[in-house]
């Protein structure tokens, strides 16, 4: 089992429309679940908020330095498992979690946005996975250019920008059916120097009656290829009216 005391490396993320920052690390997963892993949790999401204190964003800066710096990070939970943080006793950055490839991973971003990050393998779909449960036949079809022709990789690429989407909501699949979340071909020129891709992501049907907000163009998801897996992290901007 990895120490609690490993080197943390923290990420920048680029978005769309000039959302963000957005900072996102990992730590090595525990053998099993527990204290260490709390602790894990705890360790990523201070050294990214450090990051983006350290940044001097607007909405952040303003709250600094009304609540001062050194006020205790805690890491809560609505009753549908979506975590947040508290700063002291002051609402802070929207966060998310993820664990895979033997990881735990987490995002913070620095605006109002929602956040949602996910990561997952190609050896998550073997053969005779039910695919048509999940995702739709155009969807397949159009993951399978940036998985390179893979079925395993394109489908990893698609659950992860799904899931991604359900814990920005705050819902996971409790209450959205992964068919009702439609994912978009990457726009041209979308690749870029780390081998992401952005992808615009659509609701319907209850999908769509249960979160309006998420309609237009407020749901982006950037994914970025790790080996044999995908790492998906979904934004929703609450005030989209701002960017169509």
């Amino acid at each position: 089992m990895a120490t609690v005391r490993e080197r943390i490396t923290v990420h920048g993320m680029n978005y769309v429309h000039g959302r963000g920052p957005l900072f996102y690390a990992s730590i090595q997963s525990p053998d099993c679940h527990g204290t260490y892993g709390e602790e894990a949790k705890h360790r990523l999401v201070s050294t990214l908020w450090d990051h983006l204190a350290a940044m001097e964003t607007p909405l952040w800066k303003r709250r600094q330095s009304s609540i001062g710096a050194a006020l205790p990070i805690q890491v809560l939970h609505s009753p549908l498992g979506r975590p947040h943080l508290l700063l002291g006793e002051y609402r802070g950055p929207a966060v998310s979690f993820s664990e895979g490839g033997g990881r735990v991973w987490a995002a913070i971003c620095g605006d109002d946005s929602d956040i949602g990050i996910d990561v997952a393998g190609s050896d998550e779909f073997p053969r005779g996975y039910p695919f048509d449960r999940v995702f739709l036949p155009e969807e397949l079809e159009h993951a399978l250019n940036p998985a390179g022709g893979d079925p395993g990789r394109a489908s990893a690429l698609l659950w992860s920008i799904k899931e991604a989407v359900v814990k920005a909501l705050g819902c996971a699949f409790h209450l959205v059916d992964p068919r009702q979340i439609t994912v978009y071909p990457a726009a041209d020129g979308a690749a870029g120097g780390n081998g992401g891709y952005t992808f615009r992501v659509g609701l319907t049907g209850k999908a769509l009656a249960r979160f309006p907000m998420a309609s237009g163009h407020s749901l982006r998801v950037r994914s970025l290829p790790r080996r044999k897996m995908w790492l998906s992290i979904a934004l929703l901007d609450r005030s989209p009216a701002l960017h169509e």
